[in-house]
């Protein structure tokens, strides 16, 4: 994926921004409508000269910062692998050809930081990702009908239910309504409060064919509210089909210390410190 340009939207899910202390972040952002997310950001752009250019995905573990005063929290996710078609330099559309579990990993207390692909791309273990499943078709009907989120963390041999387990339909924006908001989106958006001009990225990135772009963290359970993450914990992010599993059977299977299962993509990251 080193080739892939990598995006991630903020507030696609209810009550995440609030919970994650980011939605005074947003005040001066105007939504499309009530509910909309409120931007897409940026956390990878390949062989960029800027911080942005450090491949940042490590599907084994979480590199925390040095700075032991950086609180860091997990973000469940679906990521979304997209085939991009362009026109006349402009993106015309998205295609998505895979889904996976995704962890967006975010420093909370940076503030250094003014955009938030800063809050982002901290280290080269800051992201995640799960095995990479095939979309049949991105609409109702579609193999993401079947799937929910979960995630947990693991600490002192227990998981912990981390973000709430959710049905993949609960997103705010979803299918093609989502798909046509990203397509504006990378378009038009403006470099503008925590925000960047989106399109002036991916002619940075030399309009690349192909973008991973994460669509939003769950809400938080009280648990995962205040629990930053700390050395020695692992962090579990896990898409399901709910007609073969439930959540409490997951988290067993989890708790065992499953890497894989059919109908489902994992990705279970160690969290270390940076000693750079």
């Amino acid at each position: 994926m080193k080739e892939y340009l990598g995006f991630g939207i903020a507030g696609n899910f209810a009550n995440h921004l609030e919970q994650a202390g980011e939605a005074s972040d947003f005040v001066h952002v105007v939504s499309d409508e009530e509910g909309a997310p409120k931007g897409i950001f940026p956390f990878y752009i390949p062989k960029d000269n800027t911080f942005l250019g450090r491949y940042c995905i490590d599907n084994k573990k979480i590199l925390l910062p040095k700075d032991t005063g950086l609180r860091a929290q997990a973000e469940p996710e679906i990521g979304l692998e997209c085939e991009v078609v362009y026109e006349q330099g402009k993106v015309k559309t998205l295609i998505p050809k895979f889904f996976m579990a995704f962890d967006d990993i975010s420093i909370r207390n940076d503030s250094n930081a003014t955009k938030i692909s800063q809050k982002k791309n901290f280290s080269a273990a800051s992201k995640g990702c799960g095995l990479r499943l095939p979309i049949d078709k991105f609409e109702k009907g579609g193999i993401c009908d079947d799937y929910s989120l979960t995630s947990f963390l693991i600490c002192d041999g227990k998981a912990h239910q981390y973000g709430d387990n959710a049905k993949l339909t609960n997103y705010s924006y979803f299918y093609q309504k989502l798909i046509d908001w990203i397509v504006k989106k990378l378009n038009t958006q403006e470099d503008h409060a925590v925000l960047e001009n989106l399109d002036e990225i991916i002619k940075r990135a030399d309009y690349p064919s192909k973008i991973l772009i994460a669509i939003g963290a769950t809400s938080y359970t009280e648990f995962a509210e205040t629990r930053f993450l700390q050395e020695g914990d692992e962090v579990c992010v896990v898409t399901y089909n709910h007609n073969k599993y439930s959540n409490e059977k997951i988290k067993d299977l989890i708790e065992q210390g499953v890497l894989s299962l059919k109908d489902a993509s994992i990705v279970r990251q160690e969290v270390v410190r940076s000693v750079d």
